[in-house]
C-alpha cells in the first residue's frame, strides 16, 4: 500500500511540474519581452521613465505595434533610454513623438507614439527625438494635498478694515 502512495505522489509531482513549465512557456511567449524575428529596433530617451518596464506595450493610436525590449540609464546625461521593438509592417515617420502614459491610476505604463508628418521613416537603429517622460501622479496629488508654499504655516491675520466715519447729516 505504501508503494502505491509513493507512485501517486510522484505522478502528482510530475503533473505539477508539467503545468508549471507550461505556464512559464506561455507567459514568456505572451509577454513579448524578447524581440520577435523580423522586428526592427529604435530607441527613445526620456527624462523620467516612471514605471515603464521591459515588455510594456508600444502603441500607435491605441493599437499595439511593438514592445519595450530594454531600458537603460545613459551615464552622461542621466536619461532613461528605452529600446523599442517595432513590427516591421509599421513605418513610423522620422518626426514622431513618443510619450510614456499610464494604463490607469495603479496600472503599469506603456509608450504611446504619435506619428509625425515627415516623409522620411525612422530607420532600424534610429531614435525618436521628440519625447515626453512619465508624469508622477502620486507626486502631483501630494502637491495638491500638501502645498509646499514659502509662507508661514498659519495664514496671516487679515488686516483690519479701515474705520468708516459716520456720514454727516445736513
Amino acid at each position: 500500500m505504501a508503494l502505491r502512495e509513493q507512485w501517486a505522489e510522484t505522478a502528482m509531482g510530475v503533473v505539477v511540474l508539467a503545468l508549471a513549465a507550461g505556464f512559464l512557456t506561455y507567459s514568456l511567449s505572451v509577454g513579448g519581452v524578447h524581440m520577435k524575428r523580423g522586428d526592427y529596433e529604435i530607441s527613445a530617451k526620456f527624462g523620467e521613465a516612471g514605471s515603464l518596464a521591459p515588455g510594456a506595450a508600444v502603441a500607435v493610436a491605441g493599437v499595439k505595434v511593438g514592445t519595450v525590449s530594454e531600458i537603460t540609464l545613459e551615464p552622461k546625461t542621466y536619461l532613461a533610454v528605452a529600446k523599442l521593438s517595432i513590427d516591421p509592417t509599421v513605418k513610423l515617420p522620422a518626426d514622431s513623438t513618443a510619450k510614456i502614459t499610464s494604463d490607469g491610476i495603479l496600472g503599469g505604463a506603456h509608450i504611446s507614439i504619435a506619428p509625425g508628418a515627415s516623409l522620411e521613416d525612422l530607420k532600424p537603429g534610429g531614435q525618436i527625438e521628440n519625447t515626453q517622460g512619465a508624469v508622477d501622479l502620486f507626486g502631483l496629488i501630494g502637491s495638491v494635498i500638501r502645498p509646499q508654499g514659502g509662507g508661514d504655516a498659519a495664514p496671516a491675520a487679515a488686516a483690519p478694515a479701515p474705520a468708516t466715519q459716520p456720514a454727516e447729516s445736513y
